[in-house]
């Protein structure tokens, strides 16, 4: 058997995700017979919307299943496209657009082509971690930037201004954010983009978690700045997690490198996840995406003021994606972590949730994400054992 220093110093810099230390302990329980409460899995619990299925079944019944064009499907990025026009009022040209498979597809192309080896982009701590662990596929690294709730958790062009250094060539930026739920408007948009503009530097914005938004509607930075470089999926919004299947928004002079590095790193995305995605985009699909965003209203309402009565410190209100980022401190002053907080959640109430470990360093210790996706009932349930495990965490401390 290998040993691990065999392998590449790259694969062995990757750092593992804590809170799949707690998952597998979580399931160990789970089938041991214990009703475990999921709070720590970022994907939402509906499955996929049925005329999407459909899709999906009838492009196999069809033999829908063959290499498409590394681009993606023409009619599927003519749709995207159109998206674009009817939710944001920009007009994209779709072969400015790349079909990846999942949003990670998109990051690892937009990595690929923009950052050089010993180079960085700048990025918010926290956020979410495999972004930082590509930039180390590609030899190059991520400047993490400590960011708090007095900048809702996002960078700003004075925090480009004070951390841009010799080997920083663009910034990454996450709207709606994970874990924070953060959301960045037109105007900080466009601020962002000018910043980066002056720095000769690459804007690259995660917009994943667009449509999952409460409230307020999120700004595309499409909309403000027409070379900056969009990630998207249709993992959350669209409820396609397993299906593997994202895109890329780049300025026009930059798809025919794109287009190479997807023909070498993945040939194309699943072509029958593609021809799926196309119901996406139909009314009846949508009608039950926004339905959808309204129960993870009521949960997000649901859960925050509950967690807050508690004692859990959200010093800002998300706009948007499914998450709560809870400041712990106030049960960790005679001891304990983040870490080891979860692990008896996890123990004693059969209670998951992720330790900030998982999303950077710049306060992780006293901080844990929870994710509102269950349903409302079982949120309650949640909270019920969450409250009657601190009393028995205080005992410990």
């Amino acid at each position: 058997m290998l040993k691990s220093t065999m392998y590449s110093a790259r694969s062995q810099a990757i750092e593992p995700f804590h809170v799949m230390a707690l998952l597998a302990r979580a399931n160990e329980l789970q089938a041991a017979g214990q009703d475990v409460i999921h709070l720590e899995i970022g994907e939402p619990d509906f499955t996929t919307a049925a005329p999407i299925i459909a899709a999906g079944q009838a492009a196999l019944a069809n033999g829908k299943t063959r290499y498409t064009a590394a681009r993606g499907l023409p009619e599927l990025r003519e749709a995207i496209a159109q998206f674009y026009a009817k939710r944001y009022q920009v007009n994209i040209d779709p072969q400015r657009i790349m079909v990846t498979p999942g949003g990670s597809g998109a990051l690892l192309l937009a990595t690929s082509l923009l950052v050089e080896p010993g180079k960085h982009w700048l990025m918010a701590d926290p956020g979410y971690p495999c972004n930082r662990h590509f930039l180390r596929l590609i030899e190059a690294s991520a400047q993490l930037v400590p960011v708090n709730a007095d900048v809702r958790y996002q960078l700003t062009p004075a925090l480009v201004e004070q951390c841009w250094n010799q080997d920083t060539v663009g910034a990454l930026l996450a709207s709606p954010a994970n874990p924070t739920g953060t959301m960045l408007s037109k105007s900080e948009l466009a601020a962002m983009s000018t910043a980066l503009k002056a720095k000769q530097g690459h804007l690259v914005v995660d917009e994943i978690y667009h449509g999952l938004t409460y409230g307020v509607d999120a700004a595309s930075v499409l909309e403000v700045d027409n070379e900056a470089f969009v990630l998207n999926s249709f993992s959350k919004y669209f409820g396609m997690t397993g299906w593997r299947l994202g895109w890329l928004v780049a300025p026009e002079q930059a798809i025919p490198e794109l287009e190479k590095l997807a023909q070498n790193l993945y040939i194309s995305a699943p072509s029958m996840a593609q021809y799926a995605a196309l119901a996406c985009f139909e009314e009846e699909s949508i009608a039950i995406f926004e339905a959808r965003r309204q129960e993870f209203a009521q949960r997000r309402d649901f859960m925050l003021p509950r967690l807050r009565q508690l004692g859990f410190k959200i010093e800002v209100e998300p706009q948007g994606a499914f998450y709560l980022y809870a400041d712990i401190s106030a049960f960790c002053e005679q001891g304990g972590d983040a870490f080891s907080f979860c692990q008896h959640f996890l123990e004693s109430e059969f209670v998951a949730f992720t330790p900030g470990l998982d999303f950077g360093r710049h306060r992780a210790h006293t901080h844990v994400r929870f994710a509102y996706t269950q349903n409302i009932s079982r949120l309650q349930q949640a909270l019920e054992r969450i409250e009657r495990g601190l009393k028995t965490w205080r005992a410990k401390y």
